[in-house]
């Protein structure tokens, strides 16, 4: 483990801090959606779809990967698979809790990991030290600015030919039934009229963009539309009224449709339309990758 102090440098600021309460599930860091306790049950409600695209990603054995947001190592069993026993893996949080959690889960796993406390933003690690990079579920919570500065430390940190992945959920694909299908994107629309959280959401599908702009070369980008139906499996049913039940608070907030009060009922009450017989709830993933150039 590294002795440096961490340099939290993407910790919000006042403003942005109260835009992530709204959210709620924050953890030390002020992050919505961030403990662990919401982040792994969304993990499991979506595990097929997520190790589908973990496995697009050009990650081989006896490579080292750096899991670059890592939360509380959800994707380290998957990640240490692929690797194997020649490889290694540095997988770095934020959240000094998450990163407790993902230490804990390493200890059985059958190759060399550390996990440590780290900002993307500056990490503490050479140049070229990696062959590889995962990064899931993270750079929403960065502003442009800070997304550049991200990608460059990634840049710096992985050697020239090695290779950067990241995947993300994609709001624009946000929809349930039997509600107004615009119910989300009139939401996110209007969320996302100020800078933060939600405009961040709508920016994954411009990952491309802001790789080719970083510099890297290779870049292609595939979006997964990723749908639940009714009866939904216990994690998926956990996470997406709780979800939804943020999504309402903030929209009746704003002023926009009374049919979010549907989403503020009780998870078991049979008029939740996520109880609905003809319910269903969908989400969008993206994954982008590119290479290292060489100098």
């Amino acid at each position: 483990m590294l002795n440096d102090p961490v340099r939290n440098d993407h910790v919000p600021n006042d403003r942005v801090r109260d835009d992530h309460a709204a959210w709620g599930h924050t953890t030390s860091t002020g992050l919505s959606f961030t403990h662990h306790t919401v982040v792994d049950t969304h993990f499991r409600a979506c595990q097929g779809p997520y190790l589908d695209l973990l496995g697009l990603a050009p990650l081989t054995g006896g490579q080292h990967i750096l899991d670059a947001g890592c939360g509380a190592g959800d994707f380290l069993p998957a990640l240490a698979g692929i690797t194997g026993p020649t490889g290694r893996i540095t997988a770095v949080d934020l959240a000094p809790e998450n990163t407790a959690l993902a230490a804990e889960r390493a200890r059985t796993l059958p190759c060399p990991i550390d996990v440590e406390q780290a900002s993307l933003l500056h990490l503490p690690y050479p140049d070229n030290t990696f062959d590889a990079v995962w990064c899931s579920n993270t750079t929403q919570y960065l502003d442009d600015t800070e997304l550049a500065a991200a990608l460059a430390e990634l840049t710096r940190v992985t050697r020239p030919g090695g290779t950067l992945t990241i995947k993300d959920l994609d709001a624009h694909l946000i929809t349930a039934r039997p509600t107004d299908p615009y119910l989300f994107t009139d939401f996110f629309r209007a969320a996302a009229t100020q800078p933060g959280y939600a405009r961040q959401l709508l920016r994954t599908r411009d990952t491309y963009r802001h790789l080719k702009a970083a510099g890297l070369t290779n870049v292609t980008q595939h979006t997964l539309l990723i749908e639940h139906h009714t009866p939904l499996t216990p994690d998926a049913h956990a996470f997406y009224t709780t979800a939804c039940a943020q999504l309402a608070a903030q929209a009746l907030d704003i002023g926009l449709s009374q049919q979010w009060h549907a989403y503020l009922l009780d998870p078991t009450d049979p008029h939740h339309p996520l109880n609905h017989p003809d319910g269903y709830i969908s989400e969008g993933n993206v994954l982008a990758t590119a290479t290292i150039p060489t100098p």
